[in-house]
């Protein structure tokens, strides 16, 4: 599933620039007098003769236009000699941070599907930049070196397992509370003209609680199984706790209404205890929102 290959390639971003920056400085020539496209482009081929699922390699100028062809895996593609790539990520990105840079997963030209491309700047002797080498990679090869650990690859198929596991219990009790809550209506005879507070208010306890409980766990598939995560700005372990955190403020905010109403009618001393949850709801979300502060995080560049 792409949604589940990207996230696997966010988690494992930095291995996989660690390794491509290590394949740049142990072959391309860099600050060095008389740099030359000859010196550098059998380096580049070498590179690409060394990882079997390469797409392409191909050489920047300083100005981000191509001066070499583009060596795919079975073609030499001599019609990108020329074109202008300063608008292109794997370019700027390097020239911006000065250093071994990978880009976000993106649709190939060549094979139309995802791709990533490692770009390293190479300066001259005085610093000045000269050229920068690109390198294409299929997103799955890059998968593949990022979770190059076997134990990562096994931990992280464990703790995805155990998470179906768990949502699916959860909406099995979810069901449960949602059934037994709907039972109530008929049991209890809930109608407009036999109308017992008490039966009401628990009936709706109970379909609440599925509804919180059922929302946590389309959460838990949709970001711990499926990879799907909607709050970029927070970080990955922290989604979880604040979508479920706000199921739970739904929820009490719901029954301290409730209560409200219940108490209203039935006995007005006790308005005060509904209060204390309303309370409570709001000291909820002032937390929420000084913790969702605190676990933000900036997006990769």
């Amino acid at each position: 599933m792409v949604a589940s290959d990207i996230q696997d390639f966010s988690e494992g971003r930095t291995k996989a620039r660690a390794y491509f920056c290590y394949l740049f400085s142990k072959n391309i020539p860099n600050r060095l007098p008389s740099l030359t496209i000859d010196m550098i482009m059998p380096r580049l081929l070498k590179i690409k003769a060394d990882l079997e699922k390469c797409e392409g390699i191909y050489l920047l100028d300083n100005r981000g236009i191509q001066v070499t062809a583009t060596y795919s895996a079975s073609k030499q593609i001599d019609s990108d000699i020329g074109k202008i790539r300063a608008d292109r990520a794997y370019y700027y990105r390097a020239v911006r941070e000065e250093r071994c840079t990978i880009t976000d997963p993106y649709p190939s030209l060549i094979t139309q599907e995802l791709t990533v491309t490692a770009s390293q700047p190479i300066f001259c002797e005085d610093g000045n930049l000269k050229y920068v080498a690109c390198l294409d990679m299929p997103l799955d090869e890059v998968i593949k070196i990022a979770h190059m650990n076997t134990s990562d690859a096994f931990f992280s198929k464990l703790f995805k397992y155990s998470y179906a596991m768990f949502a699916f219990a959860l909406i099995a009790v979810a069901l449960l509370l949602f059934s037994h809550g709907i039972k109530s209506f008929f049991v209890n005879e809930i109608t407009v003209s036999h109308l017992v507070i008490d039966d009401m208010f628990k009936a709706t306890i109970l379909l609440t609680l599925s509804l919180a409980i059922f929302d946590l766990a389309k959460t838990l598939i949709e970001e711990e199984i499926l990879g799907r995560h909607k709050e970029p700005n927070i970080s990955g372990p922290h989604k979880t706790m604040v979508k479920f955190l706000g199921s739970i403020i739904i929820a009490l905010s719901i029954e301290a209404l409730m209560l409200v109403f219940k108490f209203a009618i039935t006995d007005p001393q006790m308005l005060l205890y509904s209060m204390y949850i309303i309370g409570g709801v709001a000291m909820l979300i002032v937390s929420l929102a000084i913790y969702i502060k605190f676990t933000k995080v900036k997006n990769d560049s």
